[in-house]
């Protein structure tokens, strides 16, 4: 392990074996090595263990630290356990990533850092493609408040110049994202109460309150091979989680005027799915909106 190092990588693991050589390999090829891979597992077991200590015996740069938890913590306190991990071991940068994503350029880490040490930005991120395609995952994001909800700029569309554009929005998700290790002590950590989705548009909504922004650096590409531990947009646990915790989100951030009109939305989207979906995820969606209105919600 490096003796303080700058940037401390956290990524949370969830049946993950089959993403992890890409991950470790692009890892590999950094020219940066001033960093510490923090990986936190929620659903450790020895044969997880044992193919990380193969992948390392392969990749020797990537030194990590390997956190395996007694059951599934959710990504949000996966994210945190990590963060706290870096920041007690003085790194200054926290790089959230997923583990189902590649990355070919070597200067990667080494960009988005230095742009970080110039700019003073606390959040940073790269253009995230749809592995193997061509198509935009993530351009940029925008929070529209008045759905309680976000979108990423140019999803599913062909990369072009219009996605090649640097600039600042107001959301972008934490499958890539380098943060600042001081806004943690100034905003506080992932909101565990979400589990998974949410927690990081909970996490970037409350940095814009405090006037932060989130900058995009579109020269940087990541790939992302979406959904590969959760089950896909089509899941029980994706129609769970991300209707329940959209309903969290509003109650616990929005106030009078957006609060009605984003729950009102909110309302004519899910009657919307219960149509849609298929008889079991009806029923989820309903415990959904249930747990949406009674989980008690922290103040941070």
């Amino acid at each position: 392990m490096n003796d303080q190092p700058q940037v401390g990588l956290v990524t949370v693991l969830y049946q993950s074996d089959e993403v992890l050589p890409d991950f470790f390999q692009s890892l590999a090829i950094q020219s940066f090595q001033d960093y510490h891979v923090y990986i936190i597992d929620n659903s450790a077991n020895p044969l997880t263990q044992k193919l990380i200590g193969d992948l390392h015996d392969r990749y020797p740069t990537v030194n990590y630290t390997y956190v395996a938890n007694s059951g599934n913590r959710g990504v949000a306190e996966g994210n945190n356990h990590g963060i706290r991990l870096a920041v007690n071991a003085g790194c200054s940068h926290t790089l959230l990533l997923n583990n189902d994503i590649v990355f070919h350029q070597e200067n990667l880490l080494h960009d988005i850092y230095r742009r970080a040490l110039a700019s003073g930005d606390k959040l940073i991120v790269p253009k995230i493609l749809f592995y193997g395609t061509g198509k935009v995952w993530m351009a940029g994001g925008r929070l529209d408040r008045w759905r309680g909800s976000t979108a990423h700029v140019g999803g599913l569309q062909d990369d072009g110049l219009e996605y090649s554009v640097a600039g600042y929005f107001n959301y972008a998700p934490t499958c890539f994202m380098l943060i600042d290790n001081a806004l943690f002590s100034e905003i506080g950590m992932m909101d565990p109460v979400y589990f998974v989705y949410f927690d990081d548009t909970d996490f970037v909504y409350r940095a814009t309150k405090r006037g932060y922004k989130v900058y995009l650096m579109p020269e940087l590409v990541v790939w992302h091979k979406e959904s590969a531990s959760t089950g896909g947009v089509d899941s029980p646990f994706f129609a769970y989680y991300f209707n329940r915790n959209r309903l969290l989100f509003i109650r616990k951030n929005f106030r009078g005027f957006y609060k009605l009109l984003a729950l009102g939305v909110t309302f004519l989207a899910n009657l919307r799915k219960f149509f849609l979906y298929r008889k079991q995820n009806r029923k989820i969606l309903l415990k959904a909106i249930k747990d949406g209105f009674s989980i008690r919600l922290s103040s941070r």
